[in-house]
Order: C-alpha cells, then sequence, then structure tokens
C-alpha cells in the first residue's frame, strides 16, 4: 500500500504544528520548511480543518494551529481524512461482484486482515510521538527561539 503525498505533507504539517507548540504556523513556514507549494498546503488544509485536526486563524495575524492536543491525534486520524481509497485489490472495490468468488475468497479476507493490522499500527502512534522522537526537528525545521521543543535527555553538569 503506498499512501499519497497529501497524507504525507498532512502528517508533516501537523508535525510542525506540534513543534511549534504554543504559537500559530503560518502556511507560508510550513511551505518552505517542506520545500513544498503553499497551494497544496492550503489545499490539504481544509480537511484536516474539517476533522477537528487543526483549527485556523484568519486575518493578518493568523495563522494555523492544531485542533486538539498531538497526544490525541493519531496516525490512523490522519489517514483517514486524507485517503480516498484502501482498495489493495479489485475485490475491495464495487466492481468486485462481477468475481464469483467475492463472497468467498481467501484473497479478499488475507487483505483486509493486512489492511486492518495496517489501521491498528497507525492508531498506536501519535503526532505527539513522532515530534518527541526527534529532539532536532526544531531545528531542522528552522523554529528557534523561545518555541525551541528541547531534547528530553539531560545533560549531567561537568
Amino acid at each position: 500500500m503506498r499512501l499519497t503525498k497529501q497524507t504525507n505533507y498532512a502528517v508533516r504539517m501537523l508535525m510542525y504544528c506540534a513543534a511549534n507548540e504554543g504559537r500559530l504556523s503560518r502556511i507560508p513556514e510550513i511551505a518552505k520548511a517542506y520545500g513544498v507549494s503553499e497551494l497544496f498546503l492550503f489545499k490539504i488544509l481544509q480537511p484536516l480543518n474539517k476533522a477537528g485536526l487543526v483549527e485556523t486563524v484568519r486575518g493578518r495575524n493568523g495563522g494555523v494551529r492544531l485542533g486538539k492536543p498531538a497526544k490525541e491525534i493519531s496516525l490512523f486520524d490522519v489517514v483517514k481524512v486524507t485517503e480516498d481509497s484502501f482498495a489493495m485489490a479489485e475485490c475491495f472495490e464495487d466492481s468486485a461482484a462481477e468475481c464469483p468468488l467475492v463472497d468467498s475468497c481467501g484473497l479478499n479476507s488475507a487483505l483486509r486482515k493486512a489492511l486492518n493490522a495496517f489501521f491498528d499500527v497507525l492508531a498506536e502512534y501519535s503526532i505527539d510521538d513522532l515530534v518527541r522522537a526527534r529532539p532536532q526537528i526544531n531545528f531542522l525545521l528552522g523554529l528557534t527561539g523561545e518555541n525551541y521543543r528541547k531534547p528530553a535527555i539531560s545533560v549531567p553538569a561537568a
């Protein structure tokens, strides 16, 4: 299974907002950090906003922020919102009625089991998990100053 660019950048946008916790993120900043077009990110923003994964603030000083804590946004939540189809084979599509084996096919049931396992793993990981796992994420995204997420590792005093 291959996820779309929309899903990839939706996760990245949420990671940026989580790393930039405490202030609004602006689409031009996110686009620059990831080297992607602003128009593409605006397109992705709409379904994320509708699903409550992000909130947008309009106006001159507006921007985007997470709609709920990063710990409460799973990768499965994002995939559900951004992917159109999970048809791994023709068996999953409406045209499957043409197949005489549709109700008793071993392939169909094996693929469904695999897809459900995939979803279960995605549900185990939150946006916070992705950001916390990489303490250098703020530096890599160009986020500095008071919002810089400090590594969780403490360095012993000399």
